[in-house]
């Protein structure tokens, strides 16, 4: 397949790996800085490919090429534009998360997926991870029971270099906050365990430490799933003085589980009512990853083809992407109004919070 990607900042060598690692053919990149250009091919070993089209303009590179797949690792704000762009032009599609910034415009992405029929995959490439696969296994298989209540914590740290890194990081146009740039792979893992569906939410932000960006560095929520069970969500980039960790737990009626590590790449606890053999191998289990953002782009990228090629919805779909991106919008809009949000939202934007810090 041929293949394209646009934005070639901090998360896009990962995205460059997993085609390597997938035997994609290379056509072009695309960013607006042609250095981060240079910069990434030096980082990937594939400098001096001279077949490989350089761009500063995702639309005339989408023009002058054919592409069957392009993933897109630009800043948040503009993922849903490009994406479109993808979608009228006959091209499957990548979205590193957040799917899009407002409801409207992941409804748009779904809708011209549908219309067109083309594939979307979002970047929650946690999915992937062993630890998470063996919960998922276990919640498809009811070994839980009936489901009680769980909870994802995510306590990384971001300091002021990070942000100053992009210019677009930690603003409410292009970014968000820490629940919509860092937490949200750990709030799609416990929307994703727990049922999916939701009745209502509520939701308290607040910047503490990190007066140099628009948006929240700490977020604390309550979910009420339609099956009775709650969840909770704290997610901060305030630790000190580094990443500590991201924890997904979930209580039933016959099973507990925690998974652990720095972002749930490890079964820290594993126990239920009705033991199996296999059990015994899951405690303990970790799996080695380099970063946080693990292991698991290889593996959504190579999901993502096969699901062009056999005619099937990818594992984690644009529908998966907007069902992480709704939470944290309902958080946002639970912070403006001071209100419990009910599902399901139907439109909200991260810049209807400008300001929110100002007060």
């Amino acid at each position: 397949m041929r293949y394209g990607l646009i934005g070639c900042g901090r998360i896009s060598f990962n995205h460059l790996k997993a085609a390597i690692n997938n035997n994609l053919e290379l056509v072009a990149l695309c960013d607006i800085d042609v250095q981060a250009i240079e910069t990434l091919l030096k980082r990937s070993n594939i400098l001096f490919n001279s077949k490989i089209k350089k761009y500063n303009d995702y639309e005339k590179m989408i023009n002058e090429n054919k592409f069957d797949l392009i993933s897109i690792a630009t800043d948040s704000g503009i993922h849903s534009e490009i994406a479109c762009y993808c979608l009228e032009h006959g091209i499957h599609t990548i979205i590193e998360k957040p799917i899009a910034m407002s409801i409207e415009d992941a409804n748009k992405i779904i809708s011209l997926s549908k219309k067109n029929d083309l594939k979307v995959s979002v970047c929650h490439q946690n999915r992937f991870n062993l630890a998470v696969q063996e919960m998922r296994k276990a919640v498809e298989q009811g070994r839980f029971g009936k489901l009680s209540h769980g909870s994802i914590n995510i306590r990384w740290n971001r300091g002021e270099k990070y942000y100053k890194q992009a210019s677009w990081r930690g603003k409410w146009a292009s970014d968000g906050g820490t629940l919509m740039n860092q937490c949200i792979h750990g709030i799609d893992l416990l929307r994703w365990m727990m049922g999916d569906d939701i009745k209502e939410i509520y939701g308290i932000t607040r910047q503490r430490f990190h007066n140099y960006i628009e948006a929240e560095d700490i977020g604390i929520a309550v979910i009420k799933f339609m099956n009775g069970a709650v969840g909770t969500i704290e997610g901060t980039v305030n630790v000190y003085p580094t990443n500590l960790e991201e924890t997904l737990y979930l209580f039933g009626e016959k099973g507990t589980v925690k998974l652990g590590g720095k972002s749930t790449n490890s079964i820290d606890v594993w126990d239920f009512e009705n033991s199996l053999e296999s059990d015994k191998d899951k405690l303990n289990l970790s799996e080695p990853t380099s970063n946080v953002y693990g292991n698991g782009h290889t593996s959504l990228f190579f999901d993502m083809i096969d699901s062009i090629k056999n005619n099937r919805d990818p594992y984690v779909d644009a529908i998966a992407g907007k069902n992480a991106l709704e939470v944290v919008l309902a958080i946002y809009k639970s912070q403006k109004i001071n209100l419990p949000i009910k599902f399901p939202l139907r439109n909200f934007s991260s810049i209807e919070m400008h300001g929110e810090f100002n007060k």
